[in-house]
């Protein structure tokens, strides 16, 4: 591995353990509330009363309660969209943030704690050695339409899932296939499991190249394949890998699993 290789690497899995470990990352969501399960408003643990509002959350509080709107005590009722980020989200308590979620057409509220206890036991994450072999070049080739598939999640429950094309790489002679989506800014997403997961490796994992260039060309490093956000806290719903994601290849690259201590 050139030194170059090895500093980018470097650089890469110091960053990837400051993004899970930052105060309102993966670690720190204690809890996820659908409204449904909740029909009449009291979320056990939260305060305030929780309802869905059609096309909105309503949110009920006494200022007693120690709630909070974008900074303003809140002393009475709001109704909110959903929250794009922990970092920005409008109702909290405390050190506590409350996120809003609207999925499929149905509203919950995710508790994000920074003094939780996942976030203070965190000591890393295991990863494989960087491997040259594991960097391929590979090709997108979108779909004339996206897709959606329907795919089970990690609480039990199948959801869509939205596809845009298909990334193919070869590696030892052999091509291989990937279902992806394309993000906001153009990057691919990939859900995949391979032969070491759920023994040497998390039960799936998450591949997310660059954006392709104009012909569809792209750089596929498997030695960044990531952990999805469920691998540290329970409370996530991720998607597992759709039909035809799970590659016939031990993938010993990219991160494992989170470490055991």
């Amino acid at each position: 591995m050139s030194t170059q290789a090895r500093q980018e690497w470097r650089k890469w899995r110091e960053e990837r353990a400051a993004e899970v470990a930052r105060p309102y990352g993966p670690l720190a969501l204690t809890g996820i509330h659908w409204l449904a399960d909740h029909p009449d408003g009291h979320i056990q643990g939260l305060p305030g009363r929780w309802y869905d509002d059609g096309d909105a959350l309503l949110l009920r509080a006494a200022a007693t309660e120690g709630l909070a709107v974008d900074g303003t005590p809140l002393d009475g009722e709001v109704r909110l969209g959903p929250d794009t980020a922990p970092e920005a989200t409008r109702v909290t308590r405390g050190a506590r943030h409350f996120l809003v979620l609207h999925r499929e057409g149905l509203w919950a509220v995710r508790d994000f704690d920074p003094g939780s206890a996942a976030r203070t036991a965190f000591t890393g994450i295991d990863v494989f050695d960087h491997d040259e072999r594991w960097v391929r070049p590979g090709r997108y080739r979108p779909y004339p339409q996206g897709r959606t598939v329907q795919v089970p999640n990690a609480d039990g429950v199948r959801r869509g899932l939205g596809l845009a094309g298909e990334l193919t790489f070869t590696l030892d002679g052999d091509e291989h296939t990937l279902q992806v989506a394309v993000e906001g800014d153009g990057s691919l997403w990939a859900v995949l499991a391979d032969a070491t997961s759920g023994t040497d490796s998390y039960r799936f994992r998450f591949l997310r190249p660059p954006a392709p260039a104009p012909d569809g060309s792209v750089t596929v490093d498997l030695n960044r394949v990531l952990l999805p956000p469920c691998a540290f806290a329970d409370h996530f719903i991720c998607p597992f890998p759709p039909p035809g994601n799970t590659l016939p290849i031990a993938l010993r690259a990219g991160e494992r699993n989170r470490s055991a201590g």
